[in-house]
């Protein structure tokens, strides 16, 4: 889930900051550059693990700083390809179910990675599984008794298997033409999002498979209410 990524980076430091050491000093600006900052095929930075080298500080004309070229590590979250993870229902629509793990918010569960049979309920605005239910169609399993169904609600804490990530580049800047007439622009995607499932036994609503482990896995992941 937590990996480390070596970087190369050259970075300034302030004329106010030269009686701090300087491997703290480095640490500081480098977490203020790229802590919660999305690398594109790389992951979300968290923190600067350490300093593998740091060169000689060098002044450049013009403002004072101090500049240093460094070999680093930095902590970043990127879960690989079919790790389970523990994240909490954050929102549905008809499309899939959005999961967060309290500091990152694009995990998404899609419909088609959903144990089936399964429907949206637009009423409960959450999906819901019917187990051994030879039923296929939304209309047919919204007919169906709902002490049947086992709703995935917001809040819930889910165990799931992630299925691949995808990095995003969509640039900004003013609305594009053809011919004079203004293209529909695709609504923004966020740098980063993970792809996951729980359409295998063991997977989805962690109180599915083990009620009396729910509340030890709401303490496995830190969330914010």
């Amino acid at each position: 889930m937590f990996n480390l990524a070596i970087l190369k980076d050259t970075i300034g430091i302030h004329p106010s900051n030269f009686g701090i050491p300087p491997e703290t000093a480095l640490i500081a600006e480098l977490n203020k550059k790229y802590a919660n900052r999305v690398l594109h095929d790389v992951g979300l930075c968290v923190c600067v693990f350490d300093l593998t080298e740091a060169g000689e500080g060098k002044v450049r004309y013009g403002d004072g700083f101090l500049y240093y070229k460094v070999i680093f590590r930095l902590v970043v979250f990127r879960p690989f390809t079919s790790e389970v993870i523990l994240a909490k229902v954050k929102s549905s629509d008809a499309d899939s179910i959005r999961l967060t793990m309290g500091f990152f918010d694009d995990i998404y569960i899609p419909s088609i990675y959903l144990p089936q049979p399964s429907a949206f309920d637009p009423n409960e605005r959450a999906f819901f599984w019917v187990p051994e239910s030879e039923l296929t169609t939304s209309t047919e399993l919204l007919d169906t008794d709902v002490a049947s169904r086992m709703y995935i609600d917001a809040g819930e804490v889910v165990r799931v298997r992630v299925e691949a990530d995808e990095f995003h580049d969509d640039e900004p800047g003013p609305p594009k033409m053809a011919e004079g007439v203004q293209v529909k622009q695709e609504p923004k995607r966020a740098p980063y999002q993970i792809i996951c499932s729980i359409a295998e036994s063991g997977l989805g609503n962690v109180s599915w498979w083990n009620p009396s482990q729910e509340e030890d896995a709401e303490g496995d992941v830190v969330m914010e209410e």
